[in-house]
């Protein structure tokens, strides 16, 4: 089972430091702009941790407010030390990296921070003297400038701005810079005079940009251990260059086998000259690449012995030259990963469980194409056999998740992948803190993608979880979420179906101040609305069901949502739905359900109080629908309008006499062992129509439910009726003259049961 432990203290105090910025390390100035406290002195491992943590935080929580002026908080390398961070997507613009401009950063990743310009390239050569490590992977627009064509201010009125390609931005004065990527850099600049000026490169990544001419990568021949070229068009002229590299230890001129315009295969030969002049090499990708000739041992050859990874015994005749297993090989989408003996101690491949895991490991940060479709695999594996490394894989769908949370193929094969991660076979391997971060990223999912086939995975996700349980540290997000998809009047009917039965579920079973929190999100008018159109295309189905077994879950001892389901013109859609679906029994019992709910609110009965309404009541008295609960959930209703008493009948017809009769001819044939579909949290309501001579056969009603309910499930009810002082009540009825006798038969009843129980399960042991 995946670990429980708690977060390290570090990561708990940043987290809680970010979320509460002003109350720890900073000030307001001009109640605008953050200031760091004047005392404070933070070294560079702290500095890092907030930078790097504030991004994870807007990229992943939508709770989490982003501060205009957070980045200037490290403005001053005499408070504030920065040397490690990395920043991604639009959480930094130019005027971020302007205000870090003076730290000595070693190491600067910038990934798909597409709103940096040209104007922060001059930023970066602020960190020239220190910076190591540098990534600038597709900032697209980094080497834009705004060009105003016409030159004065009146112009700018009538021509807007142009982008202009910056082609005179090089590397000059960055001695230190060891690791660089460039991948997806701009179309049109020139990369070898951009390059010319470093001296010692190690490692650089030219992912996606097209070079005809590589013959400038040479001059690192003594320097240059990882060279990566994925998705570019390679030739012979470029393998040439790269056997020259001969103190590369990690290869990748892997591709997207979907893009249509690569012409050079892979042969033998090419695979052989890597193997005899590449001597130190560790990690090769060749993914996604076709063989332009068989490169296998023979078949027979292939199918000897047991599985190994010795170079000797390859499956890939060209490799059985290396000195050593490499530590790596990439083959995903490639004939090969389904080989034998591959000299590998990793592979990422297609075959798999193992393969694909890798696979998605390896390409998730910056490959989305590759890894939306390697989740896919582990979709099908998940789906149709079972997942030996579910940990693992659920971390990696979570991380691909939160690092592409933009992309469509990503959100919808991974949130695909997480309905079947985390359903019941897996959950005893699945920890609290890791269920808990599969909701979060769920709920993103949610809240940042409204593609139909996203949303409606994430739901069913949701629905693998104890609910409300293990959603209440997320209860007022899921709730908005859910109620922002039940919204549109025209909604995908699984999505609807599913969403209602969440919400359902997610007031059900919960305190009365999650109950009104949600009731003023609006939750009462949805569900209204959506019963609205259900009767509008004169349908009963699952989606109307669930809506109003949700209203009678959320207006249980909720004085405030009953009245909101009174002033939204409840009680017109369930006469219209009485009238339109006669013969629907759950719904009946749902709809009488609430409107006991209703009934137990004394300011609210006098609504209740009109001759249509007494008159649909008493009629339902004698209904058969759904056992007796239709029929017992109606006189539960007419209880508590008959404890106001008769000054309170305000109405000629029906009469109040000829109301109660029906009332105890109903109760009187009902069976007092009739098995229930009813869950009740507090007797309170009941227990109220006790001690009252106003009205017999409210407290006969009362009366028998206690005693049908402590009969059928004593385990349950014995303990709350005892708990909630029911038999103090129920002794003061056998005293009353009023009481009805057979009432007082049944209140000695109930007494007995409840005491036989509390001896049965008294404690004797010493």
């Amino acid at each position: 089972m995946a670990s429980d432990s708690p977060e390290s203290l570090m990561t708990l105090c940043t987290d809680y430091c970010l979320r509460n910025l002003e109350g720890t390390l900073c000030y307001l100035l001009d109640n605008e702009t953050l200031r760091l406290h004047p005392d404070v002195f933070l070294p560079s491992e702290i500095c890092d941790k907030l930078v790097n943590e504030y991004v994870e935080l807007v990229n992943a929580d939508s709770i989490f407010e982003p501060h205009e002026s957070f980045f200037t908080l490290f403005s001053d390398p005499r408070s504030t030390r920065l040397a490690r961070i990395h920043l991604r997507e639009d959480v930094v613009q130019d005027q971020d990296l302007e205000a870090i401009r003076k730290q000595d950063l070693i190491e600067l990743s910038l990934i798909n921070c597409e709103k940096l310009t040209a104007k922060s390239l001059q930023t970066l050569l602020s960190f020239s003297h220190t910076l190591v490590s540098l990534s600038l992977f597709g900032c697209s627009n980094l080497f834009y400038e705004e060009e105003n064509p016409g030159g004065c201010e009146d112009d700018c009125l009538v021509n807007p701005t142009r982008q202009v390609l910056v082609k005179d931005f090089t590397f000059e004065g960055f001695s230190r810079l060891r690791f660089l990527n460039l991948g997806r850099m701009t179309e049109g600049v020139n990369v070898e005079t951009l390059l010319r000026p470093l001296a010692s490169l190690t490692a650089l990544d030219l992912s996606g940009i097209q070079l005809n001419d590589v013959a400038f990568l040479t001059q690192w021949k003594d320097s240059l251990v990882s060279l990566v070229l994925y998705n570019m068009d390679l030739s012979e002229e470029h393998i040439q260059v790269i056997s020259q590299l001969r103190r590369l230890r990690h290869l990748d001129i892997s591709r997207d086998r979907l893009s249509s315009y690569y012409k050079f295969k892979l042969t033998r030969r090419v695979l052989s000259l890597f193997v005899d002049n590449l001597v130190n090499l560790s990690s090769l990708d060749i993914s996604g690449h076709t063989m332009l000739e068989n490169c296998t041992i023979s078949s027979i050859e292939e199918k000897v012995g047991q599985t190994s990874i010795e170079p000797s015994k390859s499956s890939i005749a060209p490799f059985r030259d290396l000195k050593r297993p490499l530590q790596f090989l990439g083959l995903f989408e490639t004939s090969l990963c389904r080989l034998t003996h591959i000299p590998a101690y990793k592979v990422s491949g297609d075959k798999n469980e193992e393969q694909v895991l890798n696979a998605i490991e390896a390409y998730t940060e910056h490959r989305p194409e590759i890894t939306s479709r390697a989740i896919n695999l582990l979709f099908d594996i998940a789906r149709i056999e079972r997942c030996n490394q579910l940990l693992r894989a659920l971390q990696l769908v979570i991380t691909a998740l939160k690092c592409h949370k933009y992309d469509k193929n990503i959100q919808v094969t991974g949130s695909a992948a997480l309905f079947y991660l985390t359903n019941s076979e897996y959950r005893t391997e699945q920890s609290v803190k890791l269920r808990r971060q599969v909701i979060q990223v769920v709920l993103n999912g949610m809240e940042s993608y409204q593609e139909v086939t996203v949303q409606r995975n994430c739901c069913l996700t949701l629905c693998n979880f104890s609910i409300p349980e293990e959603l209440e540290f997320q209860y007022r997000r899921v709730n908005e979420l859910l109620l922002n998809i039940l919204n549109p009047t025209r909604q995908d009917e699984s999505i609807q179906r599913i969403a209602v039965h969440l919400c359902n579920a997610l007031v059900c079973q919960v305190d009365n101040d999650h109950k009104e929190a949600v009731g003023k999100m609006g939750f009462v008018m949805t569900m209204l609305k959506l019963i609205q159109k259900k009767l509008v295309d004169k349908t009963c189905d699952q989606v109307m069901e669930f809506s109003w077994s949700a209203l009678w879950n959320i207006t249980d001892e909720t004085p405030d949502n009953c009245e909101m389901f009174l002033n939204y013109s409840g009680m017109k859609l369930f006469l219209e739905c009485l009238k339109e679906f006669p013969e629907k029994q759950e719904l009946h019992r749902n709809m009488l359900g609430l409107l006991g709910n209703v009934a137990e609110v004394k300011e609210l009965r006098p609504q209740l109080m009109t001759s249509q309404f007494i008159s649909v009541f008493s009629n339902l008295l004698e209904s058969k629908a759904d056992g007796i609960e239709v029929s017992y959930n109606a006189c539960g209703v007419l209880s508590h309008i008959m404890f106001d008493g008769p000054e309170a009948w305000g109405i000629c017809e029906p009469r109040r006499e000829e109301v109660v009769d029906r009332m105890w001819a109903a109760i009187q044939s009902w069976d007092i062992n009739s098995r229930r579909n009813i869950n009740y949290r507090s007797f309170e309501p009941i227990l109220r129509l006790l001690p009252q001579g106003i009205s017999p056969v409210s407290q006969h009603w009362a009366t028998w439910a206690l005693y049908n309910l402590v009969s059928v499930y004593p385990d349950k009810y014995c303990p709350l009726l005892i708990k909630e002082g029911g038999m103090p009540l129920l002794k003061e009825v056998i005293k009353m003259a009023s009481a009805r006798q057979e009432t007082k038969e049944m209140a000695r009843k109930v007494i007995e049961h409840c005491s036989n129980f509390k001896e049965e399960n008294m404690d004797t042991s010493r």
